[in-house]
C-alpha cells in the first residue's frame, strides 16, 4: 500500500526547520562553548557551510527520487543493497538517537514545572509522539507548523531584545583552544542540521515533491542558519563564561540576563515546543528508514506494512519509539556524538551518491533540482566531512564502526538472501569496463518514480509505445531498405503482407518526403479494416537516406493506422511532435543504450496529455 500524497511546502519546512532548532540552539551551545569558548560561533558556521555541501546532493536526489527512507534509497539505488543496508540502519539508529536527545532536553525543561524524574517524562513523551505519528503524516505536520511558527516568532524576539544588551568583552578571548578546538567543536554540533535528513525520508508523502523538497530544504537551512548565527552571537554576548561552561539551558539562561524571571519561563515553553517539534519531525523521519528496507526485501515484511485507516507505517513507527525509549538510558555525550557521526556519514553517503549516479549517465536519472557547482560541491563536502568525523574522536568512531558493522551482519545473514537490486555504480563499472553487467531493471525503476513523481497518467498513446517494436540499427542504408525492415517486423503483427506496406510506404515517399527535420522522420500511413493502430519505433546511428539532398536520419517513428482511428492517427503525431521538441531529444536518442532506452525517452518525453 502506498503512503499518501498530503504534505504541502509550508508543513514541509517546518518539519526541517522544527527538526533542527531544538537541542542544537536550546542545550548544546553551552555542551560546545566548554570545548571552544566564544569561537564555537564560527564552529556552528562551518557546520552549517558543510551542512549546505551535503543539503544540495540531498534536495537533487530527493527531486529525482522522492521516495521513503530518503538517502538510504539513492544510496541503495548507488552503490548496493549491502552499502544501503548498512547505511538504512545506522541512520534509522542516528535519527533515533537524536530525537531521544530532544526527549531529554525536553524533559529538562518540563522539571523547571513538575518535579517527576526525567527519563519518565522522556519516555511519556515518546509514547505521545508516536501515538501522534500513528494517527497520520497530515496531523503530524499541521502540529509541526504551529510548533515552528511560535518558536520563531519567540526567537526573533528574543534576538531584538537581546542585541542591545551584548556585552563584546564576553567574547574575549575568542579562541582560547585554537582551530583545532574550533573544528572539533564543528563536528560536535554537526547534530544540529541533522534535520535536513528526516525530510528526504518522508518524500514519498510530499505533494509535487520535485520542486517542493529543494524549496523546503535550502529555505529552512538558510533560516535555521541565521537563526542560530544570532541567537548563538546573542547568548554568548549576555551570559558569562563561568555560566555557559557548565548549563544545560543556554537559552534560558540568556533570556533571563536581560528579560528577567518572566522571559526565562518563556523560553523554557519555546524549548519545550522545539524539543516536541524535532522529537515529532524525528519518529516521522526515522521510521520511514525500516519501511523501505522492508519494502526491498532487506529487513522482515511487516516493517513495511502500511495502516489501511491512518495510511501510516506503524509497525516502523513503533519499532523507532521502542529504540528511542531504550536510547535514553544511555549516556547524553555518547548520545550527542554518535549521532553526529553518523549523520556525518550520511551527508559523504549523499555526496558521493551523486556523483555516482551522474557519471553511470543513468538515462532516467532526472533529477528536477541540481546540485550547482557539480563536481565540486560534492569533493568539497566529502573532504570536509572526512576531517569533521575524524576530530569527533575515537569514541565516537568506534560507535560508528559497530554500528556499521552490525548493519553488515543484517544484510548478510537477511538482505543478502532475500534481496537483489540492481545499482548504479554497476552501470559506472560497465562504461568504465565496457563489460555488460546489468538489465534495464533500475532504468525501468526510476522511470516508474518518474511517472509518480510527476504524476504521470498514462493514456492510449502510452499503451501503444510499452508494447511497440523497436527498431536499433547501426549501419547506415537507404529508406527503400529501411521499410523493408519495417514492414517485416509489422507485418506478421498486423497480419498484412509486408511486400503490400512496403508499396504503401514507398507510394507514401514518393508523394510527399516523411522527414520533418534534420534527423527525424514520421512515415504513416492509411490501412484497410478497422480499430488497428500500431507505432514502430527506430533508430539508425550511421543514419536511413531518404533523399541524396537531405541530411541522414537517426530517428523514425512509424505510424500505422486504419481510418476510423484518424482522430487517434492525429493525436499521437501532436504527441510525438510535442516529444521531439526537447533541445536534448536528439542527444538523448542517440545516447540510449537499448531499445527500451529508446522506448523510455518516448514515456517520459514532456507533452500534454
Amino acid at each position: 500500500m502506498k503512503l499518501k500524497k498530503e504534505l504541502n511546502l509550508l508543513e514541509v519546512f517546518c518539519i526541517t526547520a522544527g527538526a533542527m532548532i531544538s537541542s542544537g540552539l536550546f542545550i548544546l551551545p553551552g555542551l560546545a562553548y566548554a570545548q571552544a569558548g566564544p569561537a564555537i560561533f564560527i564552529s556552528y558556521l562551518l557546520a552549517g557551510f558543510l551542512a549546505t555541501a551535503g543539503m544540495l546532493s540531498q534536495a537533487e536526489l530527493a527531486s529525482a527520487m522522492p521516495k521513503a527512507g530518503g538517502t538510504y534509497f539513492y544510496v541503495t539505488r548507488s552503490m548496493g543493497p549491502a552499502v544501503g543496508t548498512v547505511y538504512g540502519l545506522t541512520t534509522l539508529l542516528a535519527l533515533a538517537l537524536k530525537s531521544a536527545f530532544e526527549l531529554i532536553g525536553m524533559s529538562v525543561f518540563t522539571c523547571f514545572i513538575v518535579d517527576i524524574d526525567i527519563r519518565i517524562i522522556a519516555v511519556s513523551l515518546c509514547l505521545i509522539f508516536v501515538v501522534i505519528n500513528l494517527i497520520g503524516a497530515k496531523g503530524a505536520g499541521r502540529i509541526q507548523v504551529m510548533l515552528v511558527t511560535c518558536i520563531l516568532a519567540a526567537l526573533l524576539v528574543y534576538i531584538i531584545r537581546g542585541l542591545p544588551a551584548v556585552n563584546v568583552h564576553h567574547f574575549e578571548p575568542f579562541s582560547p583552544k585554537g582551530s583545532s578546538a574550533i573544528l572539533a567543536t564543528a563536528g560536535f554540533v554537526f547534530v544540529s542540521y541533522g534535520g535536513l535528513l528526516k525530510v528526504a525520508s518522508i518524500a514519498e508523502e510530499v505533494k509535487d515533491p520535485g520542486r517542493v523538497l529543494p524549496l523546503a530544504m535550502i529555505l529552512s537551512l538558510l533560516v535555521v542558519i541565521m537563526v542560530y548565527m544570532m541567537v548563538i552571537f546573542v547568548t554568548i554576548g549576555v551570559v558569562g563564561a563561568d555560566r555557559l561552561n557548565t548549563t544545560l539551558t543556554p537559552i534560558t539562561d540568556g533570556a533571563a540576563a536581560f528579560m528577567g524571571s518572566w522571559g526565562a519561563i518563556v523560553l523554557s515553553i519555546v524549548a519545550i515546543l522545539a524539543f516536541s517539534s524535532a522529537t515529532n519531525a524525528g519518529i516521522m523521519g526515522a521510521s520511514r528508514y525500516p519501511l523501505a528496507l522492508s519494502r526491498d526485501d532487506l529487513l522482515p515484511k511487516f516493517l513495511g506494512k502500511v495502516n489501511a485507516r491512518f495510511k501510516t507505517p506503524h509497525n516502523a513507527i513503533l519499532l523507532t519509539g521502542i529504540i528511542m525509549i531504550i536510547a535514553l538510558f544511555l549516556k547524553l555525550d555518547l548520545i550527542i556524538r554518535a549521532a553526529s557521526s553518523v549523520l556525518i556519514l550520511t551527508y559523504m553517503f549523499a555526496c558521493l551518491a551523486v556523483i555516482i549516479l551522474k557519471e553511470s549517465r543513468l538515462q532516467n536519472y532526472q533529477p528536477r533540482f541540481h546540485a550547482p557547482l557539480y563536481p565540486w560541491i560534492q569533493i568539497i563536502g566529502i573532504v570536509g566531512f572526512g576531517l569533521l568525523l575524524f576530530k569527533l574522536g575515537g569514541e565516537a568512531l568506534l560507535v560508528s564502526l559497530i554500528l556499521i558493522v552490525a548493519g553488515f551482519l543484517v544484510y548478510w545473514f537477511y538482505g543478502r538472501i532475500n534481496a537483489v537490486k540492481e545499482y548504479a555504480l554497476l552501470h559506472l563499472i560497465e562504461r568504465i569496463t565496457a563489460k555488460e553487467l546489468t538489465s534495464h531493471s533500475l532504468e525501468t525503476e526510476l522511470k516508474e518514480i518518474i511517472r509518480e513523481r510527476d504524476e504521470i497518467s498514462k493514456d492510449r498513446f502510452d499503451g501503444i509505445i510499452e508494447h511497440s517494436i523497436v527498431l536499433d540499427v547501426d549501419e547506415g542504408m537507404p529508406a527503400g531498405e529501411f521499410f523493408k525492415l519495417v514492414t517485416d517486423a509489422l507485418g506478421e503483427r498486423l497480419k498484412l503482407k509486408p511486400d503490400d506496406l512496403l508499396k504503401l510506404f514507398l507510394d507514401r515517399e514518393k508523394y510527399t518526403s516523411s522527414v520533418l527535420s534534420p534527423g527525424l522522420a514520421i512515415p504513416h500511413i492509411v490501412i484497410e479494416g478497422g480499430r488497428s493502430f500500431d507505432i514502430l519505433l527506430a533508430r539508425c546511428k550511421a543514419g536511413v537516406e531518404f533523399s541524396e539532398s537531405a541530411p541522414r536520419v537517426h530517428a523514425v517513428f512509424v505510424l500505422i493506422g486504419t481510418r476510423d482511428e484518424r482522430n487517434f492517427h492525429l493525436r499521437a503525431l501532436a504527441a510525438i511532435a510535442q516529444i521531439v521538441q526537447d533541445p536534448h531529444f536528439e542527444k538523448k536518442w542517440m545516447a540510449a543504450k537499448s531499445k527500451e532506452a529508446l522506448r523510455d525517452i518516448v514515456l517520459l518525453g514532456k507533452r500534454r496529455r
